[in-house]
């Protein structure tokens, strides 16, 4: 049987891994070529770039192979499904990656893979192209390899000393889900890479403390990625489990992929995939359980009766419509993590505020210049000259502050 050219099966295997959201490049080490080798990962490094559903597209960003042993209800590539088929050698991989590297396509390559003939073996080809860019080409560009769970974790030690960032799919945030639509994955299996991993980071941040050159491993940490919508898991299972991820594993970041239907797909999941708005909302949450010290229970509340959050509205201003009695808040006195609660404060602005409040008293024009707008601020806050009386209490409230929903042309200038 003849095999497909190098770019035919470039254009499968690229094709298949878009259904994998985790492939940001931010927290690695930094490292050039200056004194030798090729690529870099500063300066011009990693240049991000967006596709318009918000995936980044600024890696090389392919499978191995799009065989597959298991038969996942929601994978496009499992075995039952009928899609075409392609595989690299971990040869092809690398000059791949070093021949779009050279014409600036891309600075640095995200690797995924279908499973072949088992864990061990795909996990061994993922390593080895790895090794063959970083030992026989001397490749300073960011590597992302997407791990095995049921691989032998020394293979996976491994692929931590050649890669910038490791992740492994959590898929699903219930374990009933789990079962049901990848019944040949293990939740507690995945966990116990995850942690193993991390175990592994650890040591080695430990290491490189006491011994100047002491070997790397995944400087820029661990991810994970979970499905929405491909069960009946809620908004408030998928935001418990990925507070669990972080404080178990100390993830750098956990990615939500909108469940997207695929051709000649199971009978159990759903005919239509969920809003991407949704997965937009998540995403949010995530970010103010990172950086606005959200508790996930505080998240939580913020859902709707089905335990999804409302889609009109971000996931802060649903909990600050639902807990009113806590606004206003006096811009001039109230803490940190009050001020953090405002809808249309971001951390920049609350930084500004209890800067510019050591020097003077503020007032609603003061809060107008260290934010992006303030309608949706003036209702939570109170300054020198401003008072929201009974704006904070309104019934109509949410639909005053609710983006206002545009039909765009397809074809306006």
């Amino acid at each position: 049987m003849s095999h497909p050219p190098i770019l035919e099966k470039l254009k499968i295997l690229a094709d298949a891994a878009k259904y994998d959201a985790s492939c940001a490049s931010s927290g690695t080490a930094k490292r050039n070529s200056t004194s030798g080798g090729i690529g870099s990962t500063e300066g011009m490094g990693i240049c991000h770039a967006y596709a318009p559903d918000g995936r980044c597209i600024s890696l090389l960003k392919i499978l191995l192979t799009n065989h597959c042993i298991f038969d996942c209800h929601y994978c496009i590539n499992r075995k039952s499904s009928n899609v075409r088929r392609a595989r690299f050698t971990p040869q092809e991989v690398a000059d791949l990656t070093l021949s779009f590297y050279r014409r600036n396509y891309i600075e640095g390559l995200f690797l995924s893979s279908g499973i072949i003939k088992s864990s061990d073996h795909t996990m061994e080809m993922i390593v080895e192209a790895a090794r063959i860019l970083r030992e026989e080409h001397d490749f300073r560009g960011y590597i992302h390899l997407k791990t095995i769970p049921e691989a032998d974790p020394e293979i996976i030690h491994r692929a931590g000393m050649y890669a910038d960032r490791v992740s492994i799919n959590v898929e699903l945030s219930t374990d009933a889900g789990l079962t049901r639509l990848a019944p040949d994955k293990d939740a507690r299996q995945i966990e116990g890479a995850l942690g193993k991993t991390k175990d592994d980071i650890v040591e080695a941040k430990d290491a490189k403390k006491r011994f100047r050159h002491a070997p790397r491993f995944a400087p820029a940490g661990q991810s994970t990625q979970m499905i929405v919508g491909a069960d009946t898991a809620s908004d408030a299972d998928i935001v418990g489990r990925a507070s669990r991820l972080y404080d178990s594993f100390n993830l750098r970041r956990v990615y939500y992929s909108a469940f997207s239907p695929i051709p000649d797909a199971s009978a159990v999941l759903p005919l239509k995939r969920p809003p991407l708005i949704r997965e937009h909302r998540l995403y949010q949450s995530d970010w103010l359980m990172r950086f606005y010290d959200y508790r996930p229970q505080e998240i939580m509340q913020a859902t709707e009766a089905d335990g999804n959050l409302p889609l009109d509205i971000d996931p802060k201003l649903a909990w600050a419509l639902k807990f009113r009695e806590r606004f206003p808040v006096d811009v001039n006195r109230a803490s940190r993590e009050d001020l953090l609660r405002v809808p249309g404060l971001g951390v920049k602005a609350v930084q500004r505020i209890l800067a510019s409040r050591r020097h003077r008293t503020l007032r609603l024009d003061d809060v107008a210049r260290l934010t992006v707008s303030i309608t949706k601020v003036r209702p939570f806050i109170c300054t020198l000259d401003w008072r929201p009386t009974m704006l904070t209490d309104r019934a109509d409230l949410r639909a005053l502050l609710a983006p206002k929903q545009e039909q765009l042309e397809l074809f306006a200038a």
